[in-house]
């Protein structure tokens, strides 16, 4: 709940200490009726935009410094685009959810001196000039009201909790063949991580071709109107990690990649950077039930090293010094927390907790079991029957195993995925097998999770034919445009043209299976993606976000997720 309503400026007044400038006069209205003046300078506007690094614009300076001579102070004409200007911003800033109750804007709004740092500048004309760093980790806050925002001493305080589940979504830039930036349904989405780009050998950023076009268009488009969807950009994805460990291993490298991240950020007007350290595990780990593509793990052959969770935090540390509380930094996590240097999960992640807004937890949280003889489901969300052999690897064992360490849950999103497997099998119920059969495709041909797209070739088979898709992933809509699924009145999915629709109670997750055709394919649909988006709601997690959107039956799934998150 906001603490403040509104805020607009009434008139300026004018003092000559330390140096003649205007002050301008705000009328504050808080959320309960009651309203108070404060006095700000321009500087302190600039002090405050500086500090958020936020989006938003605040009015040029350059037409007061030259014209404004003190038998002109009181002439509201000469300020009246400026005190416009300043109005729209504090606007703004009541209208972004991650700052419309920041300690920082609180005490910007309440009478007294603003020193966003906790100490007093000692050049009280350039509260600029002596910021000493951008954590607002000691904000002082003014007593009277203090105790409405923040009580909390949980890791990861000073970065704004939400108020309500955010449903968000990865969009990557292959997809905009299918779904061009300017055809999503934004306000269907409170963020977009859009993906990918890579870090390479001397810590600069390479791109996908085509990607930055893209990237234009989606920020355009999702500026656009109304809307308030913000727009991150994940850094690595599956195949784009190999230089991830030596862009992290120096500071001088960690500094020129954060440096490089920003000026990204600044470039395209985004909203953050997520972080996906992830990488194709390697056919000996897949066979061994390893599948943990970390920091300090080779996945196919990436260079790893004992140090790079250490390394990592560093480099987060760094990146929120040179980004500010406001932008949004996440990564893409597994169930486990990241790997130490004895190649076990880190037992205690609250330092990273307090730098980060969001992990997103993908990876065996879905692409549990990958398609085999023995299909086993691709998302769970729980070990209901306590049979499974990875036990560790679904929904709610992810939520323990990352609060337990420290993450709070309110940091955490739930990753839904959008796709599910084909697998060559008669089967008629899913089984708990992890061992993918060696003639098996080991890697899917179809857009894997944070993998590049590669467009399978035009198929012509008859309907609910998939033969030509064994081993390999399947999108939502496309089990619709195959034959396997149809669309009924009520919303909801049943299987088509001899698929059978099955539920695996162990998992709560759904199935189809054809024994004539020996196919049988594990996904989620409406009913399972409900269940997950209610466990994070009910679990306080921070939301769901899907991989990826474009896989979607236009957005009935995302409604459905919507709903099981609370929101309209």
């Amino acid at each position: 709940m906001p603490i403040f309503s509104a805020a607009c400026i009434t008139g300026h007044t004018t003092s000559s200490k330390p140096h003649p400038h205007v002050l301008y006069n705000l009328k504050v209205t808080f959320d309960d009726g009651t309203q108070q003046n404060v006095h700000r300078r321009y500087s302190e506007f600039v002090t405050l935009h500086t500090s958020f690094r936020d989006p938003f614009h605040l009015p040029a300076k350059h037409s007061l410094t030259t014209n404004l001579v003190p038998s002109a102070w009181l002439n509201d004409e000469l300020i009246a685009e400026r005190k416009e200007g300043l109005e729209t911003y504090l606007h703004n800033l009541l209208r972004c959810y991650d700052l419309q109750d920041h300690p920082l804007l609180v005490q910007f709004l309440t009478p007294g001196l603003f020193y966003p740092f906790g100490t007093p500048q000692t050049e009280p004309g350039d509260p600029v000039a002596n910021m000493e760093s951008k954590s607002l980790l000691s904000v002082n806050v003014s007593p009277d009201r203090s105790h409405e925002i923040y009580t909390r001493s949980e890791a990861g305080e000073g970065l704004a909790r939400h108020s309500e589940p955010l449903a968000a979504a990865y969009y990557p830039s292959w997809a905009a063949d299918t779904l061009s930036p300017e055809k999503i349904a934004y306000t269907k989405f409170d963020i977009i991580f859009f993906c990918f780009i890579t870090p390479n050998g001397v810590a600069g950023i390479d791109w996908d071709d085509g990607s930055k076009n893209v990237l234009r268009r989606l920020v355009a488009a999702a500026r656009a109107g109304t809307n308030q969807t913000r727009i991150a950009i994940s850094m690595g994805g599956w195949a784009g990690c190999h230089w991830m460990s030596r862009a992290m291993s120096t500071a001088s490298n960690r500094a020129k990649l954060c440096d490089n991240i920003d000026k990204i950020i600044d470039e395209y007007g985004l909203d953050g950077i997520d972080i996906d350290w992830v990488s194709l595990a390697s056919h000996e780990n897949l066979m061994l039930n390893d599948r943990q593509e970390y920091p300090n793990d080779s996945g196919a052959g990436n260079p790893h090293s004992p140090a790079d969770a250490a390394n990592l935090l560093s480099f987060i540390k760094t990146l929120r010094d040179i980004l500010g509380p406001t932008r949004i930094i996440s990564a893409a996590v597994t169930h486990l927390p990241w790997k130490g240097p004895d190649g076990k999960p880190l037992p205690d992640v609250s330092e990273f907790a307090r730098c980060m807004n969001f992990v997103n937890i993908i990876i065996r949280n879905y692409d549990v079991f990958i398609a085999s003889d023995e299909p086993g489901p691709n998302a769970p969300l729980e070990n209901g029957c306590g049979s499974s052999s990875q036990p560790e690897a679904s929904a709610r064992a992810a939520y323990t195993q990352w609060t337990n360490a420290g993450m709070p849950a309110w940091k955490l999103l739930l990753g839904l995925p959008l796709y599910g497997y084909v697998s060559r099998s008669t089967a008629k119920k899913l089984s708990g097998s992890s061992f993918p059969y060696a003639r098996m495709p080991m890697f899917p041909a179809f857009p894997h999770p944070h993998y590049p797209y590669k467009k399978p070739e035009t198929v012509t088979a008859p309907a609910g034919d998939l033969s030509a898709m064994w081993g390999q992933q399947i999108s939502f809509k496309d089990l619709l445009s195959y034959g396997a699924l149809v669309k009924k009145s009520d919303g909801t999915y049943d299987g088509a043209n001899g698929y059978t629709k099955a539920w695996d109670d162990c998992s709560d997750t759904p199935f189809l299976f054809n024994q004539s055709r020996r196919t049988v394919i594990t996904f989620d649909d409406t009913y399972s993606l409900m269940d997950k988006a209610k466990f994070a709601r009910e679990s306080k997690m921070a939301g769901c976000f899907t991989w990826s959107l474009d896989q979607d039956d236009g957005t009935a799934l995302q409604n459905v997720i919507r709903v099981g998150l609370g929101k309209k």
